[in-house]
This record gives C-alpha cells, structure tokens and sequence, in this order.
C-alpha cells in the first residue's frame, strides 16, 4: 500500500501514476465523496457542495484516460451534469491509447424520465448512452432517440450485469461509475466493482446520507491500495480482493 502526505499549500502531483488505468483489461471504478459521518451530499443536495479543489484535481484525473462515465439518471438530474468535452491537451494521448477524444456519458434510466433540454445532451463531444428498458414509454423512446445512443434491456428493474456488459460491447472498457449510490450499490452487490475511489471530505455534515435500500448479504472484500492525504482530505483507492 502506498501512503502520501502534501502539504496544504502544495498541489497534488503525479496523479496520472497513482490513478493509472490496468492495461489489457476491462477495469471498473467508482467514485464517491463521502464525510466522516457518513454524508454523500451537502445542504444543498448536491455532492458538489462537500467537495474542493484537491477533489475536483482527482475527480477530473479518473475522467481523464476513461472510455465511459456512468450515472444513474437520479445524479444526472440532482447534480446538473456539464456536457462531457475534449479537453485539447489530452486527445492526443487518448487517440494514441485507443480512446475517442473524450469519454461517453453513459446514463441509466429505466424510465426515461430525463431532462432532454441539458446540454448534457446537446452539448457533448459525444453523443450520450441511455440504458434502458424495453418496457420504457414508446413517446419517452422516441425522444430519447433524438439526443441519445440507446440501448434496451429486459426487464423494469435493470440487471447491473447486463449494463456493464452492454457498456463493454461497445469497446467502453474502461468505465468510472460516478453515482448515484442506488447504482452504486446495485454495481457492488453484483461484485462487479474492480475499484472504489473514495474521498473523505473533512467535515461533518449532519445529515445528507442516502438510503440505498437494503444492505448486501455478502459484501464483496475490498483491498486498500494507496491514500493521499492533504489537509485532512483522504482520497482513497481500494481495489477488488485476488
């Protein structure tokens, strides 16, 4: 395990080493910012007003190499999602690794009860990906299909397995999953979760946690890899056990 302080004052370096992507295989992450009570979202309901600057330094260096970003359509609505753009400095490295110019928003919704006005939608370098249901609204399809690659799966509740494996058809193998926590906990009981980036905001926020519905009888075992801490920030990685 790797254990890194820097100092208040200092920026966080090489990040691209310390969040390197595996070679030659598949590799899911998910992200989650969370507070020592417990809290995945602030006064405001959203996570962004628990984070900071060293966070966003993270959060922006795990997007930076991926095929894919998935959210469950819940974050996509509560945390006002930006339109996911190249960023000029890193196509060529992306290009060179077998990368479009930048990631894939990937969004799940089983009812298609999205805010197609976004200019998430409109506004990406990538057209988006909705999983969906083949039970979704034929008027909800039709708009969907306007603004989004779509992809139907069986069922109204959607089989976890089956999305990561629909993502993964496409060529989008290396995927950071960035809430909400349904998903995420949904991804964890399914054990498809190869590494967990969790960021441990120093504060307490009394309040904000977000019920995910009943615990896993069997939780996957998760292995601490490395830890940064900068001013009582933790960012953490734990990877899959074996």
């Amino acid at each position: 395990m790797e254990i890194r302080t820097v100092p208040a004052d200092e920026p966080l370096e090489d990040l691209e080493d310390w969040y390197a992507w595996p070679d030659g295989r598949a590799w899911l992450r998910c992200m989650m910012l969370t507070t020592p009570d417990g809290a995945a979202r602030g006064h405001d309901g959203v996570s962004g007003s628990l984070s900071g600057k060293a966070d966003e330094q993270v959060f922006a260096e795990v997007r930076r190499f991926a095929h894919a970003i998935l959210i469950g359509a819940g974050t996509l609505r509560a945390e006002r999602y930006q339109p996911v753009r190249a960023r000029p400095e890193d196509v060529d490295r992306r290009m060179h690794q077998g990368l479009g110019p930048a990631p894939v928003l990937v969004v799940v919704s089983a009812s298609l009860d999205l805010p197609w006005d976004s200019p998430v939608f409109s506004e990406s370098t990538h057209k988006p990906l909705v999983v969906t249901s083949v039970e979704a609204a034929p008027e909800r399809l039709v708009l969907a299909h306007e603004w989004c690659d779509v992809v139907r799966l069986e069922g109204a509740a959607l089989n976890p397995l089956q999305i990561i494996a629909a993502i993964a058809y496409r060529g989008l193998r290396r995927i950071v999953c960035e809430g909400g926590p349904h998903l995420l906990s949904q991804l964890s009981e399914a054990r498809l979760i190869d590494e967990a980036d969790i960021t441990v905001a120093p504060t307490l926020a009394s309040g904000g946690q977000i019920p995910t519905g009943r615990a896993a009888p069997d939780p996957p075992r998760m292995q601490l890899a490395s830890i940064i801490e900068q001013d009582s920030w933790l960012f953490t990685r734990y990877v899959r056990s074996g």
